[in-house]
């Protein structure tokens, strides 16, 4: 039987993966630049720009994948201390209190920023000038992979809940 859960799981670890390996051109463009301005005396007017926006691709697109894995910081003092059956009604409570509401909110505002960019086309102000637009989009879904996690892991805590005596 197909469950929405599983195929976001498996969305958000392929997208993680590949997304980790924005590291590569990431350090490619760093090692660059360095070389360029401390070899040369002639550093670039893009590399810094680019890394910023690699990285932030690169941040965006694992979002959802750290949190999948339960790797983002959190306080689990409280929970850790608690039986199964009461931690699942707390993570049941702030998903659905917390975690949906603000990040479907993140989410809206996110798509909606990369829909102005697309609109107006928009580029970096600087001597270098790249388009935004995509940057912005890319952004935006990492947000909702991320938002579809969070989704998956409410699903999956309800059904633990159901199924814990």
């Amino acid at each position: 039987m197909f469950k929405i859960d599983g195929a976001i799981d498996v969305l958000n670890e392929k997208t993680g993966y590949y997304g980790s390996l924005l590291v590569l051109p990431l350090i490619g463009v760093v090692v660059w630049e360095v070389i360029m301005r401390y070899g040369f005396n002639a550093p670039t007017s893009w590399a810094f720009e680019l890394t910023v926006f690699l990285y932030g691709v690169h941040y965006s697109i694992a979002l959802a994948y750290a949190h999948k894995h339960n790797t983002h910081v959190s306080i689990d003092v409280f929970e850790a201390r608690l039986a199964e059956k009461p931690r699942l009604k707390l993570r049941i409570f702030t998903n659905t209190v917390l975690f949906i509401p603000t990040i479907g909110l993140l989410t809206y505002y996110t798509c909606a920023m990369a829909a102005t960019s697309w609109q107006q086309w928009e580029h970096a102000s600087s001597s270098w000038a790249p388009a935004v637009y995509p940057y912005k989009t890319l952004m935006a879904i990492g947000f909702v992979l991320l938002f579809l996690q969070g989704v998956a892991k409410l699903i999956q805590d309800i059904r633990s809940f159901k199924t814990t005596h």
